[in-house]
């Protein structure tokens, strides 16, 4: 009797310690979470991971534009991703990145911009979600989306053979009672059955993560369907029934993956054992698969479920932080109108005004002015306002537009190709997506620098003009001031940065100004970082008789 009360006491301890560290972690956690409301996050990110489920989907190419790896490198769209990503959990995460990259249409966008004010008005609801999306935090949750997006293994050959085997060997069992020997059958099945079940230990490990993050995600999203004000967002969550079905196969699949200490490793030998001697975990995985192709539909709307919340409380938290930011206003006209826009990776940025109607813009400026870094502002900008319904600008007014860029061009040594030539491949991509009928947004930087300058002038401007056609808007920065005559023909609207000397050191004010560059700053800076003098006087004679 005694040893019964002092199992019990044990039990009751350790229930007690196993709850007390679970209301301790949870409020860390939430502590955690009202800390850092707001605030972009600080750990690191492994992109090729968050980057799976946009690369790995077959849906995108029904979307109405992706954003391309060219334009991703030259917006640094996966640094502006780390600022905005404030997702509690690795599918989230995975899926606003997504989004980020994909322009759909604009009633969804409003819808999923609907959705995120609802946690921007609820600090209790949002805080409770965080607090389930949580459990979807480890780096397995990335393999979720192979459940979705990968081509299913396929069954083996072999597999009637598997089933023979299997008959077998129960059969054997019941014959003992006939003859002691047919226990020796079980000798070679068990090592037939031992080769096939290791080598089928390949596709179970491939998926034990996906399998397991599986069953976090249905325990979470059974969480979440009962709050209200997120049910009420979606149309359709039967995926939560049809995947409940599969859970036992899906977590004896798993069951591997929770196996730990001395006990339950001698518990995981015996299981082996008979899993081998039966085929049991081959017939249940490849039963499994059967199941996950049927239900791949519901693997993902899990999966779009999950993401989805996560994706508006990631918004609702950088509205709450201290930028400024809009909602876009979109237009059919050819228009960009923006009022205080700023790039929300610079520190302190200086905010400016833009105001394009029916027309495109060439932007020329001194060396470190910020023409490049403005030209990128609206990009990133006219981006996030088609993927998430925010810009860090007081007003922004455009229409939903293709964003095509050229802007970092090198050398690819691989193929062999020089700086010209891949520059001249990147602009012949522009040139064909300019024939699409819906508007694009075009941004280039330095046209054809590869090359001699009166060939740079004329075939850039020959380029921009044809770019500018339709609804079409051109964003280009240039050093080349005889391009301002050439363009303003052609429908461009002229802009400018400009610095001023004080003290001997070049100051920029990184405000936008209206009309053609009018200074030049090169030579200058040569002069204050001490320059020969003989090269100065040099380069400013060579200047004053071939320029002026």
């Amino acid at each position: 009797m005694n040893w019964i009360l002092a199992t019990l006491f044990i039990l009751i301890v350790i229930y007690l310690v196993s709850n007390y560290n679970r209301k301790k972690r949870l409020a860390k956690l939430k502590k955690y979470f009202i800390d850092n409301w707001g605030k972009p996050k600080s750990t690191r990110f492994h992109f090729r991971s968050i980057g799976q489920y946009y690369y790995n989907n077959f849906h995108k190419k029904d979307a109405y534009h992706l954003i391309s790896d060219r334009v991703k490198s030259d917006l640094d769209i996966d640094a502006v991703f780390q600022f905005i990503d404030r997702t509690s959990s690795k599918i989230g995460q995975q899926y606003l990145y997504y989004k980020l990259r994909t322009i759909g249409t604009l009633e969804k966008l409003k819808k999923f911009s609907a959705f995120s004010q609802v946690f921007s008005n609820d600090d209790d609801l949002r805080l409770k979600c965080q607090l389930l999306l949580s459990n979807l935090n480890s780096n397995a949750s990335y393999e979720l989306e192979k459940l979705i997006n990968d081509k299913t293994i396929e069954k083996p050959k072999n597999i009637k053979w598997i089933y023979a085997l299997t008959i077998t060997a129960i059969s054997s069992i019941f014959l003992v009672f006939v003859h002691p020997l047919f226990l020796l059958l079980l000798i070679p099945i068990f090592a037939i059955n031992t080769v096939s079940h290791y080598k089928n230990k390949e596709n179970i490990t491939y998926y034990l993560d996906g399998v397991t993050q599986l069953n976090k995600g249905l325990t979470v999203s059974k969480e979440l369907i009962k709050i209200e004000k997120v049910k009420s967002h979606f149309k359709n969550v039967d995926f939560v029934k049809k995947l409940d079905s599969i859970r036992y196969k899906t977590k004896f699949i798993g069951f591997e993956k929770h196996i730990g200490g001395e006990f339950a490793a001698f518990f995981w030998l015996v299981t082996e054992l008979i899993k081998i001697q039966f085929n049991i975990e081959q017939i249940v995985f490849f039963s499994f698969i059967d199941t996950i192709s049927k239900e791949q539909k519901s693997i993902e709307q899990l999966y779009l479920f999950i993401g989805e919340i996560d994706a508006a409380i990631s918004i609702a938290s950088l509205k709450a932080g201290k930028e400024l930011t809009c909602r876009p206003n979109f237009t059919d006209k050819k228009q960009i109108e923006t009022q205080e826009i700023y790039h929300p990776l610079i520190e302190n940025c200086v905010v400016n005004n833009l105001n394009l109607i029916d027309k495109s813009m060439l932007l020329t400026g001194s060396n470190m002015s910020g023409k490049t870094t403005f030209i990128r502002t609206i990009a990133v900008n006219s981006i996030l306002a088609q993927t998430l319904n925010i810009c860090f600008a007081k007003t922004f007014t455009a229409p939903f537009l293709k964003v095509h860029s050229s802007i970092r061009i090198t050398d690819d040594l691989q193929e062999n190709t020089s700086y010209y030539l891949q520059e001249v491949l990147t602009i012949k991509a522009l040139l064909k997506a300019s024939k699409a009928a819906e508007p694009c947004l075009f941004v280039l930087d330095e046209i054809f620098k590869g090359t001699n300058t009166v060939e740079r002038i004329s075939g850039g401007k020959a380029i921009l003009a044809y770019l500018n056609q339709k609804n079409h808007i051109v964003l280009v920065s240039t050093h080349d001031i005889e391009l301002t005559e050439l363009l303003k023909k052609e429908n461009y609207e002229l802009y400018h940065f400009s610095e001023q000397i004080e003290n001997e050191e070049l100051l920029f004010d990184h405000k936008l100004k209206s009309g053609k560059l009018k200074t030049r700053n090169a030579i200058k800076v040569l002069e204050l970082y001490d320059y020969p003098p003989e090269i100065i006087a040099d380069a400013r004679k060579t200047e004053k008789e071939s320029f002026n």
